[in-house]
């Protein structure tokens, strides 16, 4: 199906390009999301007709998704998910709890504009897409953590893998600190036996014939 872009749509041309798309994507994409219309010669005529008024309604929300983006790229949202001990995510981190996550930082962001190049189903830091405009894209960093506490750690730099050698670690040492501790006290006894050795004559009989 032939269309006309009223809008830049990504890997398929500017606005006012008459491109050739399959109908499905133009049915279920293109044309209920207002970003194209039929190439007939009336949907062309009219669209020449309104191509200064699209051009600066396009520059206008540019502009305002450009105010955005200064803001908006480079921020990082936490994401409170329950997971395993290996990192691995009990579901998964969904566009709609991005979303709500940049929205709870005072960011206005729809879940549609979130683009993930695959299932967030790790703890850790994920780099995640938002396109503000169809030519204003910019980059977030989502911390997906178990608690605030272990989010403020993984955005410190360490991984879930550098957290759980540094706790096993801590465990280990507390165990070896309790055997230290139980050896010492043994030694301690032992010290004290040979001090006072059973049978060294002070508290015995006095036995001799004094004859």
């Amino acid at each position: 199906m032939d269309v006309i872009l009223l809008e830049r749509v990504a890997k398929l041309g500017q606005m006012g390009d008459v491109v050739s798309v399959k109908e499905g994507y133009a049915r279920n994409f293109l044309l209920p999301q207002k970003k194209a219309l039929r190439a007939s010669q009336a949907n062309i005529a009219a669209f020449e007709d309104q191509k200064a008024q699209l051009e600066a309604r396009n520059l206008e929300t540019r502009k305002e998704a450009e105010t955005l983006g200064e803001r908006l790229g480079g921020q990082q949202f936490v994401v409170i998910r329950s997971a395993s001990d290996t990192g691995s995510l009990y579901g998964s981190v969904s566009p709609r709890d991005i979303s709500e996550a940049a929205t709870a930082e005072g960011f206005t962001v729809d879940r549609k504009q979130i683009v993930l190049g695959g299932p967030i189903k790790e703890l850790g830091l994920h780099d995640v897409t938002i396109v503000l405009h169809p030519e204003v894209e910019v980059t977030v960093q989502i911390n997906v953590a178990r608690s605030q506490e272990e989010a403020d750690l993984q955005a410190s730099g360490k991984s879930i893998q550098e957290l759980a050698a540094e706790e096993e670690a801590e465990a280990e040492f507390e165990i070896a600190e309790l055997f230290d501790d139980i050896g010492a006290a043994q030694s301690e006894d032992e010290e004290l036996a040979v001090a006072t050795p059973e049978g060294n004559g002070e508290d015995q009989p006095d036995t001799e014939d004094d004859s």
